[in-house]
């Protein structure tokens, strides 16, 4: 989900609770802060050589432990204000991808794609997953992908392959 139709369910639903599901049935507390709203330039080099440019906005979540208990979520419209304000200050790439940064004491720190949300009648629910890390240059590397499971030659990175 981009950064543009994350801010567009944020408007049109601003009379909800704002709710994060980070793994299936589990959620961010309601005790959650938003900490931090990152504009990030990723300039990158895969191990094929291959350049790539993109551009993120990660909102970072974080759990109060002085509001451990708390049952009344963030509402939307508190969560946009914040949003809106920080877009002021230092404006969001619009077709930018939208991540959520999150942990807890039982889930490790992690950039979470957004990739679903649902409604209920008082809520406006994102739904997160992790999406694992990948070989972009699998042609380059002889990487190939057998049974849904990747596996790499002996000689993948070897030195004279062209894969670092």
């Amino acid at each position: 989900m981009n950064t543009s139709e994350f801010l567009s369910l944020l408007k049109q639903h601003q009379d909800k609770s704002l709710l994060f599901e980070y793994s299936n049935g589990k959620y961010v507390g309601a005790n959650y802060h938003i900490t931090e709203v990152k504009n990030i330039t990723i300039d990158s080099i895969d191990c094929g050589t291959q350049t790539d440019f993109w551009k993120e906005t990660i909102v970072q979540l974080w759990e109060s432990p002085k509001e451990i208990g708390k049952t009344e979520y963030m509402s939307v419209y508190k969560a946009l204000a914040i949003l809106n304000k920080v877009d002021k200050i230092k404006p969001m790439t619009r077709e930018a991808e939208v991540k959520i940064e999150y942990s807890n004491d039982n889930f490790h720190t992690a950039q979470l794609f957004v990739s679903d949300y649902s409604l209920d009648a008082n809520s406006l629910i994102f739904k997160l997953s992790v999406q694992k890390t990948d070989c972009k240059a699998k042609e380059t590397c002889g990487v190939e992908e057998k049974s849904k499971k990747v596996v790499a030659e002996a000689s993948c990175c070897g030195p004279d392959t062209g894969c670092c």
